[in-house]
Formats: structure tokens, sequence, C-alpha cells
């Protein structure tokens, strides 16, 4: 693994009108289902802050401690969650088994990324809530696996918690390579700084067909609910990547990351340099591509084509579109 991040090559287009309006630049790489790696571009040896895209392997350490949670409710500890009904129910239930106050909870409080939610909870008079916020079930999550294991809750989200030593020896055995940075993610929790291709690894491994119980347990939770790991709108993409494409595990992660993998195919990671959440989608898609191409077995999924090119708007109607120039 390189030492800094050297950042990325052009890959991503922005088209308005016929005429290529912006370029965002970042970095991908593409594993075949062996872990070798097939393409890639810009630096995928540096390492980077994954962000939310750390969440399954969070969850897989969580389990590793003895945290007693499957299904639904494993899919909203991993999730960046769009703040729905649907997702705060769930993330409550967690809470109320901890026997805690939502004051326990580390991360702020925040209004729901779901615009549909954020208009329907002013409507009814609401207002931001740790609950609310999209790493909820994460922090829940954190709770639960220090009560399991007998460790004080007081300081769960300190990197030097025992908790969160054990979850960083968990992102280093999957991703095969040690944690290169430790920060303070947007939620309060650590963030652990890792390549792009030990993350693909590591997502890869999540998939496989001899992945351990608990990798095994979380990857299966989250294909089974994907609406909880992002919400129901058109815009929680990795809910529509794992409705769309059969066995398909995603998470997206702020500042233009996205990691991927699907069995019996691999797996692909993606960072956008300037952090562009428009940016990631097309990349990926064509990553996927790539993908099915070498395994012989055409992902024929519709997804793809509708992530392969976003549209750009200009009033009111499409009059361009964000696509892979890669």
């Amino acid at each position: 693994m390189g030492e800094i991040y050297d950042g990325g090559a052009p890959l991503v287009e922005v088209v308005r009108s016929g005429f290529v309006e912006s370029v965002h630049r970042g970095s991908v790489v593409v594993l075949d289902a062996g872990g070798s790696v097939l393409a890639g571009a810009g630096d995928v040896t540096g390492p980077v802050f994954p962000r939310s895209s750390n969440k399954p392997l969070q969850a897989v350490g969580m389990l590793g401690v003895g945290l007693r949670c499957g299904g639904a409710d494993l899919a909203v500890v991993c999730a960046s969650h769009h703040g729905e009904d649907l997702h705060v129910d769930r993330v409550g239930g967690l809470l109320r088994r901890t026997g805690l106050a939502e004051s326990a909870l580390r991360c702020p409080p925040d209004l729901p990324l779901s615009e549909q939610a954020r208009e329907a909870l002013f409507r009814a008079g609401g207002g931001p809530s740790r609950l609310r916020m999209n790493c909820s079930g994460k922090h829940v999550g954190m709770l639960l696996s220090c009560q399991a294991a007998g460790w004080p809750v007081d300081g769960y989200w300190r990197p030097g918690h025992p908790l969160q030593r054990r979850i960083t020896a968990t992102v280093e055995e999957f991703t095969g390579e040690p944690v290169a940075a430790v920060g303070v993610d947007g939620c309060g929790a650590p963030v652990l700084a890792v390549s792009l291709t030990g993350l693909a690894r590591a997502y890869l491994r999540l998939v496989s067909a001899e992945a351990a119980p608990a990798a095994r347990t979380v990857a299966d939770a989250m294909r089974a609910h994907p609406e909880l790991v992002a919400g129901t709108a058109a815009e929680a993409y990795d809910t529509r990547l794992m409705t769309g494409i059969p066995g398909l595990l995603a998470k997206s992660g702020a500042e233009g990351v996205v990691a991927v993998a699907v069995p019996g195919y691999g797996a692909v990671a993606v960072k956008i340099d300037d952090g562009a959440t428009r940016g990631r989608m097309p990349v990926l898609a064509s990553a996927l591509r790539r993908l099915s191409d070498r395994a012989g077995n055409p992902l024929d999924a519709p997804v793809l084509d509708e992530l392969a090119e976003l549209p750009l708007y200009g009033g009111g109607e499409v009059v361009g579109s964000v696509r892979a120039r890669w």
C-alpha cells in the first residue's frame, strides 16, 4: 500500500447541451473473482477514507465481539439510511434493547437524507434527531456490542476503546493491509484509511463462498433488506443496485466512495477525488460492465443502463448527462 493517495485520473464528464462542462477525477479498481486486478485507473494503492463503505466491516467486527443481531436489524446497523420512518422505527427498536436514552448515541442530531422524509418531518412539526441521522443504526449496534462484550458504553466511539480496536483488527484482516490513518467520521465514530484495492478485496471476501460466518451474516442481511441499507427513493443507489442485480453487495460512502462485490464476478471500489457523489455511479456501472465481459456471463441488469448516464437538468428538462469517461 502506498503512503499517500496521489489522486486519480479523469473518470467522469458532465455534458450539458452537448458541451463538456465539468470533469471529475478519481480512482477505481476492479478485481476479478479470484482477487486479481482486472482493470483500474488512478491511484488504487494509496490510502483513502472509505467513510461509510467501511460499515459492513465494522458490523463484522461487532458480531465478532458478541453482537446478537441479524436480518433487518443487522441491515440497519450497516446502513447509511435515509431517515424514513421504516429506518427510524427499526433503529428505535434496537435502542430500546440497550435500555439507554437517545442521548447515549454519539452521532449528532440530523435531518433525514431523504427529501420526502424531511418534508414529512417538517409538516409534522419535527426536527433533527439522533435517530434520524443516517449512521444511527451503526451507533446503536456499537452500544449493543459493548453491552454484549461487557465493555463500558462510555467513550465507545474513541479509537482506544476495546470495541474500536477490535473493529480496526477486523478491517485489517479483511483488507489484508494495515490501517494507514484513523480519523473522525461525520457521525463521530472512527474512520479507517485503507487503499481502494484493500477495500475491494474486503468486499470480495464478504460475498465469497468461503466467507466466515460473521461476514456471510452481514452480506446476507444487507442483500435481503436493501431498503434498510439506504432508502426507498430513486436516489437510494445502494438499494437499487442490490435490488437490481442478484447477489450484489453495495455500500456507498461520503466523499465519492462506493464499493461493491458480486459473487462469481468480482469486486469494485471507487473514489471520486472532489467528493462529488454524482460521479460514483457512472464509473461503477462501467466497472461492472468490465466484470460482466470478463466473466462471460453477462450481468443483464437494467439498473446498469440506468446508472451509466445520470440525467442533467436545465429549465426542468433533461439537457445532458453525467457519464463515465473511463
